[in-house]
């Protein structure tokens, strides 16, 4: 036990001692496509597919499909080739950013990854992300990363741009406070979101029989006029509301990719549920909303199990999914065999005076 305990002492020290963070090398890498990202990033992300699920997905979306299923799939960490130095900040639209720490005898470490891009509907939040590590918990480290990439957005982007961002709680507070430093923007008082992020495996699924006067079935674009009406209350019940002609639109949108699926109560539309985001061994369920009058019929379920089930079918490993922490519809998902992952809180912060976008 006493050798243990010396361990486990010794690792402390490693993560923290001075001497050794001082022989590291940080280094902020601009990214002005996907391939570029996905060229270094991608054998780090694929490890953490699920919590990576949003600039994974994003960037493998708007990556050449010969990319994706040839090249990209034969990176490895060990052929990383970071530049010698930080790059110059780029002002830009669509990027991403990542953060390394070099050391002389060891490959590059991917520690930190920022997305700030745009999609049809509008601009996204930045999204944040950073590798599940137990020196993450150290401000010392935490606080050092964030500096540089703080300074480094400063020189890409008007700063209204940045109007809110979404990432793990600590990696976002820690943002937030030194953007809103730098640039004197103030932060919402209130958060815009406060998430888990809830995983299903293939052996979780539950199978139960879909609720009386229930179906679930992909949307049409016969369905288009219903399936916006609860996009736009959907919305109205966010940070980004939309205007019933903008969710429309949106609706028609996602049909078109065959993204959206439909819940039938007694045969009229009442819930939906898009597929958004995919990756190689995960998809994410977003968008998921029932009409008030139709709820606790056991529509949303049906939908959620059923879309669930069809990814599996189609060889996904793991389904995630966003949950307002105070939302009651938790339930819901882990009927259908989702687990909250309550000891990690997914957290957006906004600007005030800034210009907001939509997600």
């Amino acid at each position: 036990m006493r050798k243990k305990g010396r361990r486990s002492a010794a690792i402390r020290m490693t993560l923290t001692d001075p001497a050794l963070l001082a022989e590291e090398k940080i280094l902020v890498v601009q990214h002005s496509t996907a391939v570029d990202f996905l060229g270094i990033a991608y054998p780090t992300l694929r490890l953490h597919e699920s919590s990576a699920n949003i600039l994974l997905a994003h960037a493998l979306a708007r990556a050449p499909t010969e990319f994706v299923l040839t090249e990209c799939q034969f990176i490895n960490t060990t052929e990383v080739q970071l530049p010698p130095s930080s790059s110059p900040p780029l002002p830009a639209s669509n990027f991403w950013l990542t953060v390394w720490s070099e050391h002389a005898k060891s490959a590059p470490v991917l520690d930190m990854a920022l997305s700030c891009i745009e999609s049809s509907t509008g601009k996204y939040p930045l999204f944040m992300w950073t590798r599940p590590a137990v020196d993450m918990r150290s401000s010392q480290w935490l606080n050092t990363r964030v500096g540089r990439v703080t300074a480094h957005l400063h020189g890409c982007v008007p700063l209204e741009r940045v109007f809110a961002v979404f990432g793990p709680t600590a990696l976002v507070t820690s943002f937030a406070k030194a953007w809103a430093e730098l640039t004197h923007f103030k932060i919402n008082p209130e958060p815009l979101y406060k998430a888990f992020l809830a995983s299903c495996a293939s052996q979780e699924l539950t199978t139960s029989v879909p609720a009386a006067h229930c179906g679930a079935r992909k949307a049409t674009m016969k369905d288009v006029e219903a399936a916006g009406k609860l996009c736009q209350q959907f919305a109205n019940g966010s940070a980004y509301p939309l205007s019933l002609a903008d969710a429309t639109a949106e609706a028609q949108q996602l049909i078109n990719k065959g993204q959206l699926w439909v819940g039938i109560f007694n045969g009229v539309i009442a819930s939906i549920c898009a597929v958004t985001r995919s990756s190689l061994h995960v998809s994410t369920i977003t968008k998921v909303f029932t009409a008030p009058e139709a709820r606790r019929n056991g529509v949303a379920q049906t939908l959620v199990g059923e879309v669930t089930r069809r990814l599996f079918d189609s060889g996904k490993h793991s389904v995630v999914l966003y949950v307002a922490c105070d939302n009651s519809a938790q339930r819901v998902y882990e009927r259908v065999g989702f687990r909250m992952q309550t000891t990690d809180v997914w957290l957006e912060l906004g600007f005030v005076g800034t210009h907001p976008g939509h997600w």
